[in-house]
């Protein structure tokens, strides 16, 4: 019994629950992952995730992508990045729900047009400048100490 609940307490700890900078970080790369880069379509060697999947569901496919998106954006609105920021993001977001909205080939465009991925980068780069302690180091976190 105690052993189990010292994993439940290790796997707790590493999940990215709070409201800190580094969590927000690890939650938005988590997501941007799942939407952009979830699998390789074999032969084409090119990753591809849920946004172009939920592509080929008409329409509420097009809304949950967005919604997934605009989670991203919301995320980025609480750690208190610029509204210039936050409306670039709002405005890829907005692309590429009407990208997506076009009928039957609405993912050729999606495919190619990353807006999650675009959106990491710029609260990655935002969290650089401002929470360099959430800087990433060959894949791991530094906070005062590699892990």
């Amino acid at each position: 019994m105690a052993q189990a609940q010292n994993r439940f307490e290790t796997i707790a700890n590493q999940l990215p629950i709070g409201r800190d900078a580094l969590s927000v970080r690890r939650r938005v790369e988590a997501m941007e992952k799942l939407l952009e880069r979830m699998f390789v379509i074999p032969g084409l060697n090119r990753q591809v995730g849920l946004d172009v999947v939920l592509d080929l569901i008409p329409v509420a496919g097009d809304v949950v992508a967005a919604a997934l998106g605009a989670w991203i954006v919301w995320e980025a609105r609480n750690l208190g990045m610029p509204k210039w920021h936050i409306a670039r993001m709002a405005g890829n977001v907005g692309l590429d729900f009407l990208l997506g909205a076009i009928p039957f080939v609405g993912a050729i465009p999606d495919f190619f047009f990353r807006s999650n991925s675009r959106n990491l980068k710029i609260i990655k780069r935002w969290l650089d400048k401002h929470h360099p302690d959430t800087s990433l180091v060959e894949g791991e976190v530094v906070r005062g100490r590699l892990r």
